[in-house]
């Protein structure tokens, strides 16, 4: 027998003249695994400090534009952090359950309907996209080290 949705007690019913949007899990899974890097899904959940994060993105962003190879400079590297950080809240978010969702980003509304396998799939899609760059960013890591100590001497690693 199937169970109806039923919102937790901690969720109350918004009065008419409340102006308050609705926060999606899946939209805002999909701001964190996509664009976590500059901050957009803290901009969506309305979060104070957001231009921060933006800021800090942006300017990575541009540090690592300015290399003649813009994968070998440092600040590359660094925004590997606010892009796992947007991979690992992408996943916490759309894995929280819908009641403890709903008390902390829509105060005030009900939800309709439960949020179903949507945030399920982004919670994977972004566990791919996490782990293609967890491994790029371990394999150019190596390439350096091992280049460094001079074990890949004699291999040409220059595309000609």
């Amino acid at each position: 027998m199937p169970t109806s949705f039923k919102p937790s007690p901690s969720v109350v019913a918004a009065s008419p003249a409340t102006s308050a949007k609705f926060l999606s899990k899946v939209k805002v899974g999909l701001l964190a695994a996509l664009f976590g890097c500059v901050g957009a899904q803290w901009w969506y959940l309305r979060r104070p400090r957001a231009w921060l994060v933006s800021a800090i993105g942006l300017a990575l962003i541009a540090a690592s534009s300015f290399a003649e190879v813009w994968w070998e400079n440092p600040a590359f590297f660094l925004l590997f952090i606010p892009i796992f950080a947007g991979c690992i809240e992408a996943i916490v978010l759309c894995l929280m359950s819908d009641a403890r969702f709903d008390a902390r980003y829509n105060p005030g509304l009900t939800r309709t309907k439960p949020s179903g396998w949507g945030p399920v799939l982004v919670a994977g899609f972004t566990l791919l996209i996490g782990t293609v760059a967890l491994m790029f960013g371990i394999a150019v890591i190596v390439i350096y080290v091992w280049t460094a100590l001079g074990w890949l001497d004699g291999f040409d690693l220059s595309a000609d």
